[in-house]
């Protein structure tokens, strides 16, 4: 075989000759894209698995880590959250309102391949500036892709973030989180075992979209990406959604031993995975695949990622009644192999074998690799810059106006107004506020779901960026009442093979795991996607998370608004934020620069030990912490309904006062008559609360020490801030 057919398909002359010294002999041609997609990063892991060894992964409430389709936390009552997060950045790139269609579809597999029924879909998006229309055109897609598949199938869009930075001009990030709820009883695994139980394929026949998409993703986009479209999937909701409700009734009956979603390598992942999990072989007979194209090769029929397909292994004697309820839900189920014991994927085409490759080849035995690390010359060109000297260069009145219509601060409605946020009924806070509140019906529970990442601290400082990731979403889980229970994460980068991109790597999942063992949230599973760079640059490091919290009781969901006049309004935290990696830094001065010092994660969990106390004690009307554009953008944000007053102390500086940002400030308005009790609470837990005024009236106005510092109409920001966003995608 010619060198030239195995490194198009990805794989290096190091790993070819590998893969024939475990062989024996020379691989043929199919056995080459079978361990092409295998060994691909996408697949294999192979440069970060020695990274993510080192994250926490277990847990009291830990029902299911990682190594899994997604991970399952006990939520008490017998029940279970199942979740997980992943990217669809590549085929985004290129077709994207398929990319996100397909990545929503892909990720709801997870979780129902797991027996717990999705509840909520998330969607962390990240694209270049909006002033280029090429941006705008992948934007509009992408959104339209996430709700055109979640309304189509049922399932709420309920959350997510969204910024935009030069950074992802031309490799827009593109992460889809999805979350359900199941019983401890019903919890499902991907694992083939059983030696002479039946293997079946459910749901969609296999076409030819999708031929190499793993591969695809495991390499950087270049001009010719754009030619690579049969490695982006077509995705169909409506078929998505009777899958979904036969394989929960399968499980639900138990009658399967495993089950797995045929996602990215499609069929050879999906036989490969669950024949690996379940130390066994699989024997597949390629000709009874059911096919929707005409003279498919077997190539074609294993590295197909035709959407909406399951593998199944039934336990013998029960696939007619996997059939049944497949023909029930208008679907097909056809048996094409079986479970052997020789630890074999043997695949046979009329009569013959067409190939036959040790299972522990594909999975545990894929090359691992120890990149060489070393930090960016940049890093400390931007911790030596000296911010100090930053002055407003226009009017407090209007940074902040300019600030509300910068589309990464803007208000999100022009995207979550497009997704049906509320079918179902169970979204108890709506899109918009610091997290998402699901309601676990007839348990009195709450969900509280975020997806967070600053990029921009991360790129000036992985491990800062990662921890802060995690601290983010701390914050903004706790904000709704809700504790921190666990995460997902989906760990965007360039290209790992640039020794400066794993050292980025590295830290920031460095500080992830800092920041997770602070809040006793485990990491329950995830993805890392690599080689998102461009000829022109790579993204900045995007160490996505997803977390969850739990609301023991729904009925204390915590407000992220002012609800009503006449609320004492609390700050809790320092004064004066940073303006080292702030909107403001990079919006007016161009800076992405600054030192960042180091994030104390006990002070900050002991923070929000503070507010969940308080909340549990009926104290607080609203909480909302001090993020993106700082403390006049978060007060912009809670004055829905009514205005506000604050002073801050004497000699407060303003621009940082205002508009600088960082850990562990927020806002609080106590509830009437707990003023006191709220004070006293701060004093014995040291939380450093000073009342700073009251809601009322239409204007929103801060002084320090009553000196003036800016006063504008509420409705004026709260048009900036909610209009911006539509205005420009309409222009």
């Amino acid at each position: 075989m010619e060198a030239q057919v195995w490194r198009e398909m990805g794989l290096s002359d190091e790993e070819y000759a590998a893969i024939t010294a475990r062989l024996g002999r020379e691989p043929n041609y199919l056995e080459v894209g079978i361990f092409a997609v295998m060994w691909s990063e996408h697949c294999s892991y192979k440069t970060s698995k020695p990274v993510l060894r080192r994250f926490p992964t277990t847990g009291p409430r830990v029902l299911q880590g990682p190594g899994e389709n997604a991970g399952i936390l006990d939520i008490g009552d017998g029940l279970a959250v199942a979740f997980k997060m992943e990217s669809h950045n590549h085929p985004s790139a290129i077709e994207p309102y398929q990319g996100a269609a397909t990545g929503v579809g892909g990720i709801l597999r997870d979780i129902f391949t797991m027996g717990a029924r999705p509840v909520a879909v998330l969607d962390a998006l990240r694209f270049g500036p909006l002033t280029e229309e090429s941006n705008k055109l992948l934007f509009r897609g992408v959104v339209q892709g996430i709700g055109g598949y979640g309304n189509s199938i049922g399932i709420p869009t309920v959350g997510g973030d969204v910024y935009f930075d030069a950074a992802f001009s031309g490799n827009p990030l593109v992460n889809a989180m999805a979350v359900g709820l199941l019983r401890h009883a019903d919890i499902a695994t991907g694992a083939a075992r059983g030696a002479g139980n039946p293997v079946m394929i459910v749901g969609a026949r296999t076409g030819r979209d999708g031929i190499h998409g793993a591969t695809f993703a495991s390499v950087e986009l270049t001009e010719e990406s754009e030619s690579r479209r049969s490695a982006v999937q077509v995705g169909d909701p409506f078929m998505e959604k009777l899958l979904m409700e036969a394989c929960l009734e399968l499980i639900q009956a138990g009658v399967l031993v495993g089950i797995q979603d045929m996602g990215a390598a499609g069929l050879t992942c999906s036989s490969a995975e669950m024949a690996g999990r379940g130390g066994s072989g699989i024997e597949m007979n390629l000709d009874l695949v059911p096919r929707r194209e005409t003279g498919m090769t077997p190539y074609e029929i294993m590295l197909s990622e035709s959407q909406e397909r399951m593998l199944v292994v039934p336990k013998t004697g029960c696939e007619a009644r996997v059939e049944e309820v497949l023909t029930r839900w208008d679907l097909e189920a056809t048996t094409i192999g079986r479970v052997t014991d020789d630890g074999l994927l043997r695949l046979t085409e009329q009569g013959r074998v067409v190939a036959e490759i040790p299972v522990a080849a594909l999975t545990d035995e894929a090359p691992v690799y120890d990149r060489p690390a070393a930090q960016p010359a940049y890093i400390a060109e931007l911790r030596a810059a000296d911010l100090s000297g930053l002055r407003l260069r226009l009017s407090p009145e209007e940074t902040l106006l300019a600030l509300l219509r910068n589309p990464t601060v803007a208000a999100k409605s022009w995207v979550y107004r497009q997704y049906d946020h509320q079918v179902g009924t169970n979204t108890a806070a709506l899109p918009g506020g610091d997290a998402a509140v699901l309601r676990v019906r007839g348990a009195g529970k709450g969900l509280a779901l975020t997806t967070d990442c600053n990029c921009r601290l991360a790129y000036m400082d992985p491990y800062y960026g990662g921890a802060w990731a995690v601290a983010e979403a701390a914050q903004n889980i706790v904000c709704t009442g809700a504790r921190p229970i666990g995460i997902t994460d989906c760990l965007n980068f360039g290209n790992p093979e640039h020794p400066e991109v794993f050292w980025q790597f590295t830290e920031a999942c460095a500080g992830v795991t800092a920041a997770c063992l602070a809040f006793d949230t485990p990491v329950t599973g995830g993805n890392v996607s690599f080689y998102n760079e461009t000829p022109e640059r790579a993204i900045y490091p995007a160490p996505m998370i997803g977390m969850v919290g739990l609301l023991e009781n729904i009925g204390k969901i915590c407000p992220n608004v002012f609800t009503s006049a006449g609320q004492d309004v609390f700050l809790l935290g320092e004064t004066e934020g940073l303006l080292a990696g702030s909107e403001y830094a990079s919006m007016f001065e161009g800076l992405v620069a600054g030192a960042l010092p180091p994030l104390d994660l006990a002070a900050l969990r002991a923070r929000l030990e503070f507010i969940l106390t308080a909340n549990e004690r009926g104290l607080l009307a609203a909480a909302h912490d001090i993020t993106e554009g700082g403390l006049a953008v978060a007060l912009t944000e809670m004055a829905a309904a009514t205005g506000v007053r604050v002073d801050l102390p004497a000699g407060s500086a303003v621009l940082p006062s205002l508009f600088g940002e960082g850990p562990g400030r927020f806002i609080l308005a106590a509830t009437a008559g707990a003023e006191r009790e709220l004070a006293a609470l701060a004093a014995e837990r040291e939380q450093p609360l000073r009342r700073a005024g009251e809601t009322g009236g239409e204007e929103l106005i801060v002084t320090a020490g009553g000196a003036p510092c800016f006063a504008l109409p509420r409705a004026r920001c709260r048009a900036a801030y909610e209009n911006a966003l539509g205005d420009i995608m309409l222009a």
